[in-house]
């Protein structure tokens, strides 16, 4: 089954970054990390396996590669808030997003084990966040020749979390799942 909507590349739209941060922002997006695997969990239940491998566009991942690039993505950046947070500046290690959603794990693997990644590895960066004490604290990216701070970062995947829930819910939505 595919279905024909690829308005669903940015069902929330794309990332804009803000210019200034807030105290009850930051709060308010650390809490959204921290319910995030609840959020995708609900939107997972019910689907068939048949389901899971429904492009959520023409060209695009299946629900299955989004579940597992998720949990690929949010570990890694995980990993960076903490390299932020004990080095100076320190250049992190990008990966090509697109191949790994194209192995075989990516294809294939159950959902649910990356959903355990997720639930992990969300409860332990939202309590590193909840804690953070200099949002300034920074990573340098490489392939993007920028540097990210921690204020920033957060935004980018707490708009990434919504994204990638937004392609599920929508699909479900459209095909009436």
């Amino acid at each position: 089954m595919s279905l024909q909507l690829d308005h669903l590349r940015y069902p929330i739209g794309k990332f804009a970054m803000p210019e200034h941060f807030t105290p009850e922002q930051l709060d308010h997006w650390t809490a959204d990390i921290d319910h995030f695997p609840m959020n995708l969990k609900h939107a997972l239940e019910g689907l068939s396996e048949q389901n899971l491998d429904v492009p959520y566009r023409n060209g695009g991942w299946s629900i299955r590669q989004i579940v597992h690039h998720v949990a690929d993505s949010h570990m890694n950046a995980f990993i960076r808030t903490r390299l932020a947070l004990t080095e100076d500046n320190p250049t992190i290690k990008a990966y090509n997003q697109d191949a790994w959603g194209n192995l075989v794990d990516s294809r294939t693997a159950p959902v649910e084990w990356s959903l355990l990644i997720i639930e992990g590895v969300h409860r332990r960066w939202a309590s590193v966040l909840r804690r953070v004490e200099d949002w300034g604290a920074s990573f340098v990216h490489p392939e993007q020749q920028r540097i990210y701070r921690l204020d920033q970062m957060l935004a980018l995947y707490h708009w990434h979390s919504r994204h990638h829930l937004g392609q599920i819910t929508e699909i479900r939505q459209h095909a009436g799942w």
